[in-house]
């Protein structure tokens, strides 16, 4: 009998969904990434046992030098089509200015304006979400 191959275990990424003056910042993806060239909202793969805010504030501060105060409940989940990722996408609020340490470029867009980006799958899925959610409101 044959033992079943179990599927990996997800790995969970963080999302910071940073707004200001009813913008979001987006960042680009370095070329030789993983959905390399495309655009995305900030952030990483969380450690093991590392919170939410843990790994927000992490990778923030590695990539582009803030400083994060909070980090709300999820606001959207998306398994990144093909991998083993989920992404989860967190309103967070930042002190500083963002800079890029990591990104070729970062840009404050509107909700509107982030479904003209060439963005990663995950990304794509929730501004299509973010932007029928505004439409309600």
């Amino acid at each position: 009998m044959q033992n079943p191959v179990a599927a990996p275990a997800p790995i969970r990424v963080v999302a910071a969904v940073v707004r200001r003056y009813g913008r979001l910042l987006v960042c680009q993806r370095p070329a030789h990434k993983r959905h390399g060239g495309l655009w995305e909202f900030p952030g990483g793969k969380l450690e093991a046992g590392e919170s939410t805010f843990d790994g927000a504030r992490r990778e923030l501060a590695e990539e582009l030098g803030v400083v994060v105060r909070s980090v709300d409940e999820l606001e959207f989940s998306s398994q990144d089509p093909g991998s083993e990722f989920v992404i989860e996408f967190h309103p967070v609020e930042i002190d500083g200015d963002p800079k890029c340490r990591e990104h070729p470029a970062l840009a404050w867009v509107t909700p509107e304006e982030l479904l003209t980006l060439p963005l990663a799958p995950s990304d794509r899925a929730f501004a299509v979400h973010l932007n029928a959610v505004e439409r309600e409101e």
